[in-house]
């Protein structure tokens, strides 16, 4: 199996890891020393448990929060990921009160892979946008 294949693989696990927040999966799949930046914290997030963070601060303000891998393209230790984005608002979201709306967002990710096949770094193309203009904070 090509490398990019295993990559392909290995993210098709990393949805189910971040839709259900399992730290097996994430301690597997990411590895310990890789930095995350996120809106979550003014410091970097390490590892498995950092990425899962992310998440359960999500799960805060969008209890249904979900990730849908869309569309996926590999290269050598990097694959990008196109994510539809959706949950809905019922608790406060950056100083936002919660809403109850419903959103629905593309967000697009590039994952980079170490050698052992593990995460060692996720750039994401600015979601946070789409969130906003969801719940009503922005105008469409």
């Amino acid at each position: 199996m090509k490398i990019s294949e295993a990559h392909k693989l290995a993210m098709k696990r990393f949805e189910t890891m971040i839709n259900t927040a399992d730290s097996n999966i994430a301690k597997e799949l990411v590895a310990n020393d890789a930095p995350f930046y996120t809106p979550a914290s003014p410091t970097p997030l390490y590892g498995g448990e950092g990425y899962l963070s992310v998440v359960h601060w999500m799960r805060q303000s969008f209890p249904d929060v979900q990730w849908k891998l869309e569309e996926m393209v590999a290269e050598g230790n990097v694959v990008a990921v196109r994510w539809t984005l959706s949950g809905t608002h019922e608790g406060e979201f950056m100083g936002i009160p919660a809403t109850g709306k419903h959103f629905s967002t593309s967000v697009m990710n590039f994952y980079y892979f170490n050698d052992e096949g593990k995460v060692i770094n996720d750039i994401a193309a600015e979601g946070m946008i789409g969130i906003l203009r969801g719940i009503g904070a922005l105008e469409k």
